[in-house]
């Protein structure tokens, strides 16, 4: 609901600050390999948290690529939608997802 709720703001600031000259984008980033993740992933194992593993199943079960991404997938992005190369790339929500968002 909260990812939901910043495409909409997205928006409405694209709508409102594009004519004044500023690009207005957001990166939906999901199941990335932080170093929080690889603390949570650990502990469930060590605990045998079965909610969190089953969980975590479900989730790559879901996602094609079939694994988490890496920090630096979402800096590319980001570096692509700062750079002149993005220079019509206007109120768009773009996933760095492995595909969850389309499976």
């Amino acid at each position: 609901m909260s990812k939901m709720g910043i495409i909409a703001l997205t928006r409405a600031l694209a709508k409102e600050y594009g004519p004044k000259g500023f690009r207005i984008n957001v990166i939906i980033a999901g199941g990335i390999n932080t170093p929080g993740v690889q603390r949570l992933r650990q502990e469930a194992i060590l605990k045998l948290r079965i909610d969190v593993i089953r969980t975590g199943i479900e989730y790559f079960m879901r996602v094609p690529l079939k694994r988490l991404g890496d920090p630096d997938e979402v800096a590319r992005v980001a570096l692509f939608l700062a750079s002149d190369m993005a220079s019509y790339v206007h109120g768009a929500a773009i996933p760095v997802d492995g595909g969850f968002l389309s499976a």
